[in-house]
């Protein structure tokens, strides 16, 4: 029997995907409760849906945090026991090519506001943290915190396209200028690196001649209110698993990826 799961959703605007996990949550479709609402912006609309169905919201000034600590690295207070060499290794194992001052730089700014997230966050019992539009980066420290033993993530993400394709920002964007006929969705588990973590689930939909940008969104907004909800519940359904395959290549290399299965409904084959 599934378990209700105790989820968390983070933001950072209008919050349709966090509206349909409400309402798939309050029409049975989902067991899950969402006990908090996080924004990285005090504009974001989508706190308004959390307390229209009187779920507590936050605000972690994402913007004001990172201004500050860049105008005055020295005044940054992170903890004792962070380990910025492996954190910057590890961000540029995901993300190779990149500066490393750069990167550390990054990671300084964001754990200071990942600092603050943290906090509100630990005023819950959670089970899950939900990505519905939250348009920061998540750093190792961030996903250490949360994440409690390695093959079972505890951070969900929807991203707008049919990875591991056009990864980033514009993945409907990216899916209409490359004149792709199929578009889609991903519901994945956070890692590292941008966009890459094991994949949950997908959906995809028919792009036809006479469609825009517009109509492209229109689509994947649709898939998305289907899919990010399903996705959940076969966590609250304990049906995920993540493990390490690895895959031979003919030219003799292997290859090792994380992959999640997805179990089989209990009492079915």
């Amino acid at each position: 029997m599934p378990t209700t799961m105790n989820i968390a959703v983070l933001i950072s605007g209008g919050g349709s995907n966090l509206q349909a996990i409400i309402d798939a949550s309050e029409d049975g479709r989902l067991q899950a409760n969402v006990l908090c609402v996080g924004a990285d912006n005090n504009a974001a609309p989508g706190l308004a849906r959390a307390a229209n169905h009187q779920i507590p919201t936050f605000v972690v000034d994402y913007a004001h945090i990172i201004s500050s600590a860049t105008a005055d690295p020295d005044g940054i207070k992170l903890p004792t026991d962070l380990q910025m060499s492996q954190l910057v290794s590890r961000v540029m194992s995901a993300r190779p090519n990149q500066d490393p001052e750069k990167i550390k730089t990054m990671l300084n700014t964001r754990i200071a506001a990942e600092i603050a997230l943290l906090d509100h966050l630990s005023r819950y019992p959670l089970d899950l943290i939900v990505l519905a539009g939250f348009m920061r980066t998540l750093t190792p420290y961030f996903i250490d915190q949360i994440n409690q033993t390695a093959n079972m993530p505890r951070i969900m993400n929807i991203h707008p396209s049919l990875l591991p394709a056009f990864p980033g920002v514009d993945g409907y964007g990216d899916t209409f200028r490359y004149g792709c006929k199929v578009g889609g969705c991903t519901v994945h588990f956070v890692d590292e690196g941008e966009d890459t973590g094991p994949i949950i689930g997908q959906a995809s939909f028919n792009i036809a001649a006479n469609d825009d940008l517009d109509g492209i969104k229109r689509k994947g907004l649709q898939a998305e209110w289907r899919l990010y909800p399903q996705c959940i519940q076969y966590a609250a359904e304990g049906r995920l698993r993540v493990v390490e395959k690895v895959f031979k290549l003919k030219n003799g290399r292997q290859f090792s990826r994380k992959i999640v299965e997805i179990l089989p409904e209990s009492g079915k084959p």
